[in-house]
């Protein structure tokens, strides 16, 4: 099927967990450990290259990506040991890439920022990978401008709207290639088991009266939250919660991150509380505590969602991609229950579905 060329924008935690997992499906080709989908539509995780690599650190830039990615602040896990991919980090442009609560923690290379777009067309790039800090709204889309410059698809795994976003879906659509987003969600996160068990409960008769589900973690994203994307991620959240369930739309129910502390490094626990009522209205109260490492939460969506982007651009399909969005996002361009985004993707590998 031949590979597909991958950009970073960002080189953190998760970009660290990617690295390292597209490396481990390298020297174990037949292992299907974690996978959702061990093979996509003739694609594997190891068909995966990364060709380029950008953030503003100075413990990160000028190194190779193999390196940058065990670099400070990143904390999450060792999956492997990691041999030279021969592709540095190269500096881009700093934005707002950096909160006030980070740039205690990071140095700003010195180094002159490169030309992006140039990069993306000199390396081969064919998806640029946007992982950049949540809230970090003008160098997402300076890195969305720059995947246009380049005619290189975009996937937006921040909650800023790219994808679901008219207008700048409109841009991609017109220039002839992909994008999927927003807010790539986790393989087991506190998203997906809050919408699957209000989804479970409303199907068997219960009344739900109220629900929270919050969000203590350790990472620099949880750190970040704090100061710019919490309201966002809370919105994105706690509307992807409702939208699985009708019935729900008027109900009290909050979803999203919280507050960061900094021993849990890259762990982050979930607490679900749900108040309702069933027969006879008796009450029934769930308490549920969910701890997870991360990183590593977002690899098996982010490799679907990289095979998908390119899935469409062998088959020449352009703009936003419902049904990979769908599956893998937060905030795609349009809403659909779990179930709904489980037939889309099978249709779309299958050649049923377009986008």
């Amino acid at each position: 099927m031949g590979k597909i060329k991958i950009a970073l924008a960002g080189v953190g935690n998760c970009a660290s967990a990617l690295v390292q997992g597209i490396e481990y499906y390298k020297h174990n080709g037949n292992a299907n450990l974690g996978l959702i989908h061990h093979t996509f539509a003739g694609y594997f995780p190891a068909d995966i290259d990364v060709v380029a690599a950008f953030d503003v650190s100075a413990e990160k830039v000028g190194k190779d990506v193999s390196k940058a990615i065990f670099a400070k602040p990143n904390n999450t896990i060792k999956i492997r040991d990691m041999e030279d991919l021969g592709v540095k980090v190269l500096k881009g442009e700093l934005h707002d890439g950096i909160g006030e609560y980070l740039k205690d923690l990071i140095t700003i290379s010195e180094e002159p920022p490169v030309d992006v777009a140039k990069v993306l067309e000199e390396s081969g790039a064919e998806i640029l990978i946007n992982m950049v800090p949540s809230g970090a709204i003008e160098a997402s889309k300076y890195y969305a401008e720059q995947a246009l410059k380049a005619k290189c698809a975009f996937l937006n795994a921040t909650p800023h709207e790219i994808a679901s976003n008219l207008e700048w879906a409109k841009h991609f659509k017109d220039t002839g290639i992909p994008v999927a987003g927003d807010d790539i969600m986790n393989q087991i996160g506190s998203t997906i088991i809050h919408k699957s068990i209000l989804k479970m409960l409303t199907d068997r008769g219960v009344l739900i009266k109220e629900s929270y589900c919050l969000d203590v973690g350790g990472a620099m994203e949880s750190l970040n939250s704090l100061e710019r994307s919490r309201a966002i991620k809370r919105k994105f959240k706690t509307n992807a919660v409702k939208s699985q369930i009708p019935s729900l739309k008027e109900v009290p129910i909050v979803a999203g991150s919280t507050d960061f502390v900094d021993f849990l490094e890259n762990r982050r626990d979930s607490y679900f509380w749900i108040l309702a009522n069933y027969f006879g209205f008796a009450p029934v109260k769930i308490d549920i505590t969910l701890s997870t490492l991360d990183a590593p939460n977002s690899f098996a969506i982010i490799l679907d969602a990289i095979r998908g982007i390119k899935v469409a651009l062998d088959r020449k399909v352009s703009g936003p991609l419902e049904s990979i969005s769908g599956f893998c996002f937060k905030k795609p361009p349009k809403e659909c229950t779990i179930q709904e985004a489980k037939v889309w993707i099978n249709e779309f590998i299958s050649g049923k579905r377009e986008i």
